[in-house]
């Protein structure tokens, strides 16, 4: 028996990692998409439609290959290769082509189109409300209203669209695993932590290279380097390297698959009648067109450009100062900036790292979400994992019932994509008078340990893990009835707050004391180096949202620019920066080649999201500053209405119920020092 098809005799049905293999998941998924077919038709042919019959039937359909989907594409994810790649490949078209079936099905259309020509006559409550809205509007925006050759187009766009962004995000990857940077001679080490060295000579063993050291595109490998190197000519060399990913003319080069992708999702969207991609995408967002993106963009930056120039002003005359740089270039501002970092307040990652040793942080954040959710987490070693390096826990509430199921998968590796994300295996629900509880996993790259030193975080990576775990308490603590309404299941411009605002604790002594603890000595993390993590958190604030005002920038332009007009992709990213530029670009390099967020991921007209979500986040902490960090109320207030709630209700209307308001600024600006 296929165990992607069979129940999974699993703790809690977790998915049987220890027993599915690669030849398992093609037919699993189409021996799914038959089962779901069959359900279809019995929807179909059931007596007169009503909310029940065909609304939730809908809803509730497809639970094997949702499954099975899930499972496959998070390893295609985090432990691919190309047997995985050439399945995703197949698989992808396979279901894209099954999702279109569904949603061009004229007769399913009519009967979901009937229910909602009488939603004001039937009693539902809210969540019924939204998912019927939800039901109607998705056939709708997925072209239920196109006739005949219109409807074959959109179809043959969506198969394309799905290969394209797979193909796009395999370049990206096999990019970052063919770079190394090797060094022979130990005098260009000069600068590296010890631990980065370390790391280094191990990677270097582990590609046969004894002796040498080698360096990689993965974050704990470049960032570090970037940082530290004080050879200016190899940090120029991995900088080229990394920001010439997937655009130096060969076969890897993804420049004519942006444009590819820019034309279908174009075209896709004036089929369904939209002036663009970007007003298809934000309809169903909080931000509801590009001119409203723009403006929030534009406003922004008018606070953040000055001090974004203030600040590499200061830099330069630093860089100048202290090593006779006459020209500050861009594989010299992490370089400079933390050395700056460090005269001024006295922190670098350097010296926090050993505080932050992996297994403790976690704890850590274990033990903040415990004292505002009461939520616990038990390692269970029974639960079948896909990798080594992955573990499992069960999570329980404060009264010990079981809430969810959580993994956590930290280490690079060369089937892992860079960045971090959070995913689901399967969502809550409730089908039947059962509850289905969340399966829930967190991906990072952090620093893997070394022969001699545990993994030891930089302050930016603890940032992140509170960042991604942010996320999963959305996943985990949600409670709703309809799983496509669950969770993390929200409008892309909120689904960030939880995450963003779980940060926050990252900066408070209250919550650093409870983990932040010498790896060798046990010692607590001084309170004035918390002191001087705090004076710190401004630091290069304007450089930094300047720099996600671009990408947000660039973005919008992508997907409201006539795709015909986009002849040169390096020329048109350089052109839509100039506004937010601070340093003179480099030749060749682009940031479009390898910005998987929106032509792999789901980020595409929504980058803006993680700027967007900040407003809210810095608004919502304040709250819990005024209250306390560890206020009951305002956890409880937070969780009932904003980690709960899912995509229940408008997500203004959930803000202003924790908040009691609509959402100010005014804390986003002060947090980030914008203040004119």
């Amino acid at each position: 028996m296929n165990p992607l098809l069979a129940k999974f005799n699993t703790p809690f049905e977790t998915a049987p990692f220890d027993k599915i293999k690669n030849e398992h998941f093609l037919p699993a998924i189409k021996s799914a998409i038959a089962e779901v077919n069959e359900e279809i038709k019995q929807i179909k042919t059931a007596t007169t439609p009503d909310f029940e019959n065909t609304i939730v039937a809908l809803e509730n359909s497809g639970e094997k290959l949702s499954s099975a989907a899930s499972i496959f594409f998070n390893i295609n994810a985090a432990e691919t290769n190309e047997e995985i790649q050439q399945l995703a490949r197949e698989i992808s078209p396979l279901l894209s082509a099954h999702s279109n079936d569904i949603l061009l099905d004229e007769a399913l259309f009519n009967r979901v189109k009937a229910v909602y020509d009488q939603k004001d006559q039937l009693t539902l409550n809210f969540e019924q409300r939204t998912l019927l809205d939800k039901s109607y509007k998705s056939f709708i925006r997925n072209g239920a209203l196109l006739q005949g050759a219109a409807k074959e187009r959109l179809r043959a766009i969506d198969q394309e669209l799905s290969k394209l962004g797979l193909h796009f995000g395999e370049n990206v990857l096999k990019e970052t695993n063919k770079y190394e940077l090797v060094i022979s001679d130990e005098k260009d080490l000069e600068g590296l932590p010890d631990g980065l060295i370390e790391a280094a000579a191990q990677t270097a063993q582990e590609k046969g290279k004894e002796g040498k050291w080698v360096f990689t595109l993965a974050f704990p490998s470049y960032v570090p380097f970037m940082t530290y190197a004080k050879n200016r000519e190899l940090r120029k060399e991995i900088f080229i390297a990394y920001n010439t990913k997937s655009a130096k003319g060969d076969e890897l080069d993804n420049r004519e698959i942006i444009k590819d992708i820019l034309k279908l999702k174009d075209e896709r969207a004036k089929l369904l009648g939209y002036a663009n991609y970007a007003a298809f995408v934000l309809e169903e967002r909080m931000a509801a067109s590009g001119e409203q993106v723009l403006t929030f963009l534009d406003e922004l930056l008018e606070k953040a450009k000055p001090k974004a120039q203030a600040e590499l002003e200061e830099l330069e005359t630093f860089a100048s100062k202290i090593d006779n740089i006459e020209k500050l270039c861009k594989w010299d501002v992490s370089y400079y900036a933390e050395k700056l970092k460090m005269e001024k307040y006295a922190v670098d990652d350097e010296l926090l790292k050993p505080y932050f040793e992996l297994n403790r942080t976690i704890d850590g954040v274990f033990t903040t979400a415990e004292k505002l959710y009461g939520v616990t987490f038990k390692e269970n070693k029974d639960i079948p994992v896909y990798h080594a390096d992955v573990k499992a826990y069960e999570v329980n509430d404060e009264n010990g019932n079981h809430l969810a199921v959580f993994y956590a998968d930290f280490f690079p590796r060369a089937g892992k994509r860079n960045g971090a994300w959070m995913t689901v295996y399967r969502g809550q629900r409730i089908e039947n008078n059962k509850e289905y509880r969340p399966h829930v996993s967190i991906v990072c790259n952090f620093t893997k340990p070394t022969k001699t030193k545990p993994s030891l975080l930089t302050f930016n990576e603890v940032t992140t893990l509170f960042h991604e775990f942010g996320h999963a308490l959305h996943g985990m603590l949600a409670q709703g009835t309809y799983g496509s309404l669950s969770g993390t299941n929200v409008y892309w411009d909120f689904v960030e707050l939880p995450s963003q605002i779980f940060e926050n604790w990252c900066y408070e002594a209250e919550c650093l004391d409870l983990f932040a603890k010498h790896y060798e000595t046990g010692e607590p993390i001084p309170p004035s180096y918390i002191e001087n993590i705090k004076k710190a958190a401004n630091f290069h604030q304007g450089f930094q949202t300047a720099r996600q005002i671009s990408l947000g920038q660039l973005d919008m332009a992508y997907h409201t620019t006539d795709p015909k007009a986009i002849a040169d992709i390096f020329e048109f990213e350089n052109e839509v920066m100039k506004p937010t530029a601070l340093l003179e670009p480099v030749e060749n390099t682009m940031m479009s080649s390898s910005f998987s967020h929106i032509f792999q991921g789901g980020y595409a007209a929504g980058y803006y999201s993680y700027k967007w979500a900040e407003v809210l986040d810095a608004d919502a902490f304040e709250l819990f500053q005024e209250k306390g960090v560890f206020n009951k109320e305002t956890a409880r207030s937070f969780r009932d209405n904003i980690l709960a709630m899912g995509g229940k209700e408008h997500p203004s209307i959930l803000f202003k119920r924790f908040r009691g308001r609509e959402p100010k600024p005014d804390a986003l600006i002060k947090r980030a020092g914008l203040e004119v």
